[in-house]
């Protein structure tokens, strides 16, 4: 059920589609290209039973059951952003009390509606959902993305891989489940993993790219992309032993010390040792050539990490919690109707409660999710759309205002 049968119906529209790429990992074409690099879906390789959406008038009363409790729920008018791309308010009632969202349904199935990944001007430098659409105005609707580490670095805790400006951020291992657009142009809610290594040295296979935090034992990589100036000792966790920092421009060794310097600028790129990671890296001398290789393994043309695929061909985890109620982000796809689904649900006021982490699963299942993932929460749910050529936050986020956050998921259209 497509999303204008979602609004007369049961909160059944959603998401799903097979996509492909303006250029594969390697910069070659996949695909129609995109004048602007953002990705473009790959309309042909859909196979779709749902109706194509249209908008709707009025107000329905549905029963959702969320959790068995016969949760009442109703939406309102169809609000359209672009052809392919709506919105439409949400609001829940039960026992617990009233829930409100916001749910933004994408037609993946129209030819000039594409997905990105945007952070900014740097990893470290937080900007609001707002700022990042900024006044690129093929950038049509945004929801905040990764989690990030808010008390320290502000670097995204996971992955993120953007089919305009490639690797931004990565990490071998742990916070690697992920919303990918694999090489056949195909959404996927799976887990992602970086590859690379130090050319040249033995043991130097590399963990990092741009991460809040190096694995132990492990090699990370920074680039300018970081920020303006080079990481301290919180990507180490603190350790000042067994820890070392090697600077590479013009692609030779510059510098290679048993200690790391925070605020230097970064003109070509840093490597960061902990541990056997350190250890690896003293075999590096001055002045000596060194390349670093990375990638993602299966060279998806976007990634995006968030917290966990909670719901995965079309079953939903049941060890989830329903105790804490929070604002929540999450982004779904249904197979059957090529849609993606975004949905900011709001909390933390009298108005709205927000949902817990069960209830998310139910909402998210009877929305038509065959896969779901939930992305970074809390004051930092945000949903904005540009629509007249203004940029308008349709949800309301539970600090009163914009959060500045890591990076975001953008719908792009291009005509």
């Amino acid at each position: 059920m497509a999303a204008g049968a979602l609004a007369s119906a049961a909160l059944a529209g959603s998401a799903g589609s097979a996509v492909s790429a303006s250029g594969s990992a390697d910069g070659s074409a996949g695909g129609s290209a995109s004048r602007t690099g953002a990705l473009v879906l790959d309309h042909d390789a859909i196979s779709s039973t749902g109706e194509s959406g249209t908008e709707v008038s009025g107000r329905n009363d549905v029963v959702l059951g969320l959790g068995g409790s016969g949760t009442s729920a109703r939406t309102s008018r169809l609000s359209r952003v672009r052809p392919g791309v709506t919105y439409t308010k949400l609001v829940s009632s039960s026992s617990r009390g009233t829930t409100r969202a916001t749910l933004l349904t994408v037609d993946l199935r129209n030819k000039h509606i594409g997905l990105d990944v945007v952070d900014g001007s740097s990893l470290t430098g937080l900007s609001s959902v707002r700022s990042l659409m900024g006044s690129t105005k093929r950038y049509v609707a945004a929801v905040n993305g990764d989690f990030f580490d808010i008390e320290g670095t502000n670097a995204p805790l996971g992955t993120a891989y953007s089919p305009t400006t490639g690797l931004l951020n990565a990490r071998s291992q742990d916070w690697n489940q992920t919303l990918m657009v694999n090489r056949r142009g195909r959404v996927v809610f799976d887990k992602v993993q970086l590859y690379g290594r130090v050319v040249g040295i033995r043991h130097g296979q590399l963990t990092n790219v741009n991460s809040a935090t190096v694995i132990a034992g492990g090699i990370g990589l920074y680039t300018r992309h970081w920020g303006s100036g080079s990481p301290g000792y919180a990507v180490v966790e603190g350790h000042r032993k067994h820890v070392r920092m090697v600077v590479i421009q013009n692609g030779r060794v510059t510098a290679n010390r048993p200690r790391i310097v925070s605020g230097r600028t970064i003109k070509g790129s840093i490597l960061i040792g902990r541990g056997s990671g350190a250890t690896a890296l003293r075999a590096l001398e001055v002045g000596q050539r060194v390349t670093v290789r990375r990638g993602l393994v299966g060279h998806p043309r976007l990634a995006l990490t968030g917290g966990r695929i909670f719901i995965n061909d079309g079953v939903g985890l049941s060890t989830l919690d329903d105790t804490e109620t929070a604002p929540r982000t999450v982004v779904g796809i249904d197979r059957d109707t090529g849609q993606l689904l975004m949905l900011a649900i709001d909390g933390r006021s009298t108005r709205s409660r927000g949902f817990t982490l069960d209830e998310l699963v139910s909402i998210m299942e009877q929305l038509g999710a065959d896969e779901a993932l939930n992305l970074d929460g809390g004051g930092s749910t945000t949903m904005v759309v540009r629509r007249q050529g203004r940029l308008r936050t349709i949800n309301t986020p539970s600090d009163g205002r914009e959060r500045a956050v890591a990076n975001a998921l953008v719908v792009t259209w291009t005509k």
